[in-house]
């Protein structure tokens, strides 16, 4: 009745793999899931900056350097692409 010990290995083995194989495809999910939400944030600051820039007279053009640096960075992105508008 006792349990053959290659197959208890076995399932070992597998109960293992398929964790690590899990873990391998969160990561990325996880870093996609944060990227998309740091693109809708810096998205909407930058409507709805422009939005009330038009009465202060500063805004920020969107074209693919604008897309790209608040996609990727989110908010910081958007403060530092701020930042260089009002320097420059």
């Amino acid at each position: 009745m006792g349990a053959n010990i290659g197959v208890v290995l076995a399932y070992s083995a597998g109960i293992m793999l398929i964790f690590m194989v899990s873990w391998l495809f969160v990561k990325p999910i996880k870093f996609l899931g944060r990227l998309l939400l740091n693109s809708l944030l810096g998205a909407l600051v930058l409507i709805v900056f422009n939005y009330f820039g038009q009465f202060t007279g500063v805004c920020i053009g969107v074209n693919e350097a604008t897309a790209l640096t608040i996609g990727l960075l989110g908010i910081p992105g958007f403060i530092a692409l701020l930042v260089l508008k009002i320097l420059v």
